[in-house]
């Protein structure tokens, strides 16, 4: 894919789960889940991430054939569908090789290409990968996490992940950072990502940024329900591409497409 985007592309979230903490079991159908892919396409999704595991917290663990199980019929049937990019959202590196081979173009790895072989499969691949930050794992994420400086300490484990991918051949410009809204984060954290968030353009990558229907959004808003935070979802994506974000993840795809031709239009940067 390597996609080098002159405006920010939005990333649409299929999960494919039934335990998601905003869409599971919407999708967990085939013929649900390339429907929802086909509807984020027409409301102007640039990216569709496909997902076979929930990574909220607590979340249980799926094995490496039933994430296969659900993530690759998917793929395979929206690569041959489709021309929007496909992205795998995984930490195995089997489901990486099947997902790659159905027609994924990114890795979105939450675990940052950690896992036992995650690292040397991304770049034999030779696709995209997306690096998230996250302190702990998403059954200990939320258990009281604790930073001296936030920014500084996900600054620190950016150079040493986009080290890592250099040393085992993969391209600094098929590299994506993700600071992780959310995984082993507080509000206060959380907002100072968010306020901070063009100090992580010092890498000279791209930066996606996640935080779509999040519980930091519903936080902020007195604790409202999920399907409630649609307004402050967007308004945090468009904070987050202000601050040098080149892809927002999104659930909400035809509403953060409307903000972004807004603020594109106000700024005088052409519609599109």
């Amino acid at each position: 894919m390597t996609m080098q985007p002159s405006k920010p592309l939005i990333m649409a979230v299929l999960n494919v789960t039934p335990d998601s903490f905003s869409d599971g079991g919407q999708h967990v159908n085939l013929d649900d889940a390339v429907a929802g892919a086909k509807r984020m396409v027409d409301q102007g999704a640039d990216i569709i991430d496909v997902g076979g595991e929930s990574t909220r917290p607590g979340a249980c663990a799926v094995s490496e054939a039933d994430e296969i199980n659900r993530v690759i019929p998917v793929i395979q049937t929206l690569s041959a569908e489709l021309t929007t990019p496909i992205s795998i959202d995984t930490s195995k590196p089997q489901v990486m090789k099947q997902a790659v081979a159905a027609g994924a173009s990114l890795i979105n790895d939450v675990n940052a290409l950690q896992a036992d072989g995650a690292l040397e499969m991304a770049a034999s691949l030779g696709v995209d990968v997306c690096l998230m930050h996250m302190k702990g794992s998403p059954r200990t994420m939320q258990k009281n996490p604790t930073y001296n400086n936030v920014i500084e300490e996900i600054k620190q484990f950016f150079q040493q992940r986009i080290d890592a991918c250099l040393s085992a051949g993969i391209a600094k410009e098929n590299i994506i950072l993700d600071p992780g809204f959310g995984f082993g984060k507080t509000l206060e954290h959380n907002l100072e990502i968010l306020r901070c968030f063009d100090e992580f353009k010092c890498f000279g990558v791209r930066l996606l940024a996640g935080l779509s229907r999040k519980s930091m959004i519903g936080a902020i808003l007195n604790n409202r329900e999920v399907k409630g935070r649609v307004v402050g979802s967007v308004t945090g994506a468009i904070i987050a591409v202000q601050n040098g974000a080149n892809i927002v993840r999104v659930h909400d795809v035809l509403e953060t497409k409307d903000a972004l031709l807004v603020m594109q239009a106000a700024m005088g940067e052409g519609i599109g």
